[in-house]
Parts: structure tokens; C-alpha cells; sequence
């Protein structure tokens, strides 16, 4: 199955007191490229999650996005931290002993004081499960959406090599009778430009020059790169870098067919050719 590059996914998972959030998205890239932008109380999840991503993509630049929300609605409770406390009145204690007139801890002072309050919040680890069945699903909706449009891309890429194939169908009969017209018009011009050249010495150079406009091999290319474009679409897998080097391969040989075409019907099909392979190459930049 070909896959695109071009994803998107989200999932949320609501765990009482709080709720996750994460985004997927993912475009062209040359390589995987994985960026992340992780709330800081979650930051803990990046390494298993980048797992999980490398795991199954091998291509593409992929942004996870994993945010946290408290939920308003969700009762909170509040608990003074004893041990905390009776350290406190134990240290008042003290100091009152060495300095009468020192003044007690205000209520307020107490409440504020660093980790006397605990309340009911979730710690990474309690959520750490959530976190990875949701990455888990956000990653399976990702690779659906890559699936879905890269059978897209796959689909417009065999309309045009189906093109391809008739417009190469169209030149192979007609290159015989188009070498044949060529001989008979240079030869014409041969004697005309020079009498006193004899005539086995304009066969031999009409037939070296009808050599070299002869596209049989360039068409035998161009039929053996599409079949190989078909093999590659129906294997599937990760078969970008693959097409891409195919596509500069047919560009090549149409790009040869047009520079040794003798005839402008001919001329005509390369430069089709060339568009066809161009569409299909800006769609293959999309495949993984």
C-alpha cells in the first residue's frame, strides 16, 4: 500500500480531573523529521511517544502537539500536609524559645507555605497509560489518513503512465516510415549540395545519420521505467525515494526522444511525455 507524507490526526481522552489533547500533522519531508511541543507537566511522555512514531513513519516532518486541560467542572479537594505542619510547630516552637518577642506564623503564611497544601491533581504516572493509548490512536487515525491519500496519488499516477503508454504506442509503428521519409529528403539534399560526392558514400552517411535518430531504444526505456512504476505502486511499502529516482529517469529519456525527433507529431508526444512525467513527479514528492 502506497502512503502519502500528508496527515492529520487528533484524539482527546478525558480522565476525570483533567483531559489530554494531541495533534498529529505531518507533511513532505526528505527524511522522518519529529518535533514535538509537549506541555511541560507531560514533557516525560516525548521518549515513548517518539518511539511509537518511529516505530511505524519513515518519512515525512511530523508535529505532535500533547496538551493538558483541567477540568473546571471536576471537584477539587485541598489537604494540609500534618507531617509538614507539625514541623513547622516544632520549628516556631524554637525560635519563640530563643526570641520571645518573635512573631507566630499567620494562618495565611502557613497556608502559603512550599508543598503544605496537596490537592487531588493527577501525577504523570496515573496518566501515563492514557498517554500512550491515546498516542497509540492518534498514530493509527495518522497512518489512515496517509493510507487514504497516497491510494489518491497511486490512482493519478497510473492514469498517466496509462497516458504514457499510448502516446509511446502512437511513435513505435510510425519511427520506421519516419527514418524512411528522413533518408529520402537528406539524400535529396545530398545531391543537390554535392554532385561529386558518389552515391554509396550518401547511403553510408544517410544510413549513419538515420542511426542516430532512431528512438526504438528510448521507447524500450520508457515502457521497461513504467513497468517498473506499476511494480513499485502495487508492492507498496515505502516507495517514494524509489519513484522519484524513476521519474528522473523517464524525464531523461523523453527529454532524448525530443531532441532526436525527425518528425513534429513525434516532437509532440515527447513534450506530453514531459508534462505527464512532471504531474506524476510533484505527486510523488507526496509519497512516503
Amino acid at each position: 500500500m502506497i502512503h502519502s507524507m500528508t496527515g492529520f490526526a487528533v484524539q482527546t481522552r478525558d480522565l476525570g480531573p483533567v483531559s489530554l489533547h494531541l495533534e498529529l500533522r505531518s507533511v513532505n519531508s526528505r527524511y522522518l523529521d519529529l518535533t514535538f511541543r509537549i506541555v511541560e507537566d507531560l514533557r516525560q511522555a516525548e521518549p515513548a511517544i517518539r518511539e511509537q512514531l518511529s516505530a511505524r513513519l519513515t518519512r515525512g516532518k511530523v508535529e505532535c502537539r500533547l496538551n493538558l486541560h483541567t477540568s473546571d467542572a471536576a471537584p477539587r479537594s485541598l489537604a494540609l500536609n500534618g507531617a509538614l505542619l507539625a514541623q513547622l510547630v516544632d520549628a516556631q516552637a524554637a525560635v519563640k524559645a530563643q526570641f520571645a518577642d518573635a512573631a507566630p506564623l499567620s494562618v495565611a503564611e502557613i497556608m502559603r507555605w512550599p508543598g503544605m497544601l496537596a490537592d487531588d491533581s493527577m501525577a504523570f504516572e496515573q496518566m501515563q497509560p492514557a498517554i500512550a493509548a491515546l498516542a497509540k490512536a492518534a498514530l493509527d487515525e495518522l497512518v489512515a489518513t496517509r493510507r487514504r491519500e497516497g491510494e489518491k496519488l497511486a490512482d493519478m499516477i497510473r492514469e498517466r503512465v496509462t497516458r504514457m503508454r499510448e502516446l509511446v504506442a502512437q511513435v513505435e509503428p510510425r519511427m520506421p516510415a519516419i527514418i524512411g521519409e528522413y533518408q529520402d529528403k537528406l539524400t535529396a539534399r545530398l545531391r543537390d549540395a554535392v554532385a561529386s560526392l558518389d552515391e554509396d558514400r550518401i547511403r553510408q552517411e544517410v544510413a549513419l545519420f538515420a542511426q542516430r535518430i532512431d528512438v526504438a531504444e528510448e521507447l524500450s526505456r520508457l515502457s521497461t521505467h513504467l513497468d517498473e512504476v506499476e511494480r513499485i505502486l502495487k508492492a507498496g511499502g515505502a516507495a517514494g525515494k524509489r519513484l522519484d529516482f524513476l521519474m528522473q529517469e523517464l524525464n531523461r529519456e523523453a527529454n532524448t526522444l525530443a531532441s532526436k525527433s525527425a518528425a513534429t507529431d513525434v516532437t509532440g508526444v515527447a513534450m506530453e511525455l514531459k508534462v505527464l512525467i512532471e504531474q506524476m513527479r510533484e505527486q510523488v514528492q507526496n509519497i512516503e
